[in-house]
């Protein structure tokens, strides 16, 4: 008997296909405070003065942040989850509305071009959702279609943009995703946990959107990988609990990060051509100095090359989601990108979960 191979082929990734384009980039943040501010005025008590805390808030790269919840002005440590959820239906809506106002006028559209919305957050939910709500005070039409990506941290930012990339690709969709995290609703009471005091030093507040648009655009959005590794999940998580979100990050999440970080970025590059040193950007989420600094040693990337996602991490913190977006901004205000140069994002999250995604200059 003669077997048939009934496998599908393997598609041609070079082969001409509708295309979307990455065209504006839109960022909103809450307040501002300083680092040392924050410690000298809340975070010091918070952790009873303890020399550790202090030397870990003080060396994580993050010179200042942002909040909608102001520990000098309201304690949220004690608040019930439906007390941070309640806020977050309050602060999120005014944020997301200009962040995404500032990314259509980027991309020269308006409100009543968009076809698809997509709304990405593990820092708060409620329905009817945020993304109706935006659509409604955005004037947006009554046909518009909407996506929520919940709950996925810190790189939901990228399978958000494959999502509305494909949209866009597939059916000439206008689409805009908004990453909005609200971290600073998740303040916990004090504990000697390390981890959480990485945790505390890091996050911010941000809201970034991005709009993609058929066959056009500053970036073109060429192709999405992801590695998980199960076995390492505990290393990160976010758990909800009665006193909202609690983060859960290991010293370890580097290690990991160093053994699959390279194989993702090279079968992103080589099915499409490119190798490491066509590369005109890297936008690596800087979810701290140390893991910028292992992506920069595995990929044989020099200082320069990660100024971006340093930069980020120094002015805005860790903002979750919305970051990768802030570094890819930060990009391509301040490097040269030649026409069909690749681009790599890349964002790392709980699972352990590695995504990147490959752009191309236009």
């Amino acid at each position: 008997m003669v077997l048939t191979d009934t496998r599908p082929a393997r598609r041609d990734l070079r082969a001409p296909r509708a295309v979307a384009g990455l065209a504006g980039l839109g960022a909103a943040f809450p307040a501002t405070r300083g680092q040392r501010e924050l410690w000298d005025g809340f975070f010091a008590e918070h952790y009873e003065h303890r020399k550790k805390p202090r030397a870990i808030w003080l060396r994580c790269g993050v010179d200042q942040r942002h909040g909608v919840a102001d520990p000098f002005t309201e304690d949220v440590r004690r608040w019930s989850t439906q007390q941070r959820m309640e806020r977050f239906a309050v602060d999120a809506l005014p944020l997301g509305v200009d962040a995404i106002e500032r990314s259509l006028a980027d991309a020269g559209l308006g409100a009543d071009d968009v076809d698809h919305l997509c709304v990405v957050t593990c820092t708060g939910y409620g329905t009817p959702g945020l993304d109706i709500r935006l659509a409604d005070e955005l004037g947006m039409r009554a046909d518009v279609q909407r996506t929520h990506i919940g709950h996925m941290g810190c790189y939901a930012a990228i399978p958000g943009l494959a999502t509305v990339a494909d949209a866009a690709a597939a059916r000439d969709r206008v689409s805009v995703m908004l990453c909005l995290e609200l971290t600073s609703l998740h303040i916990q009471p004090p504990t000697d946990d390390p981890q959480q005091v990485v945790a505390h030093a890091l996050f911010s507040d941000a809201a970034v959107a991005a709009t993609v648009v058929p066959d056009a655009g500053g970036f073109e959005v060429l192709d999405i990988a992801a590695r998980t590794d199960p076995a390492t999940a505990p290393m990160m998580t976010w758990d909800v609990t009665d006193l909202g979100f609690k983060m859960g990050l290991s010293t370890k999440v580097p290690e990991v990060l160093d053994r699959h970080v390279e194989g993702v970025v090279d079968e992103l590059l080589e099915a499409h051509g490119f190798d490491r040193s066509e590369v005109a950007g890297w936008a690596v989420h800087p979810g701290g100095p140390r893991i910028v600094d292992v992506v920069g040693d595995r990929l044989g990337l020099d200082r320069a090359q990660l100024d971006a996602s340093r930069t980020v991490l120094r002015e805005h913190g860790n903002c979750s989601s919305a970051t990768v977006l802030l570094v890819l901004d930060e990009l391509r205000r301040t490097t040269p990108m030649p026409p069909g140069a690749p681009v790599i994002a890349m964002a790392f999250g709980p699972g352990l979960t590695l995504y990147a995604a490959l752009l191309r200059a236009r």
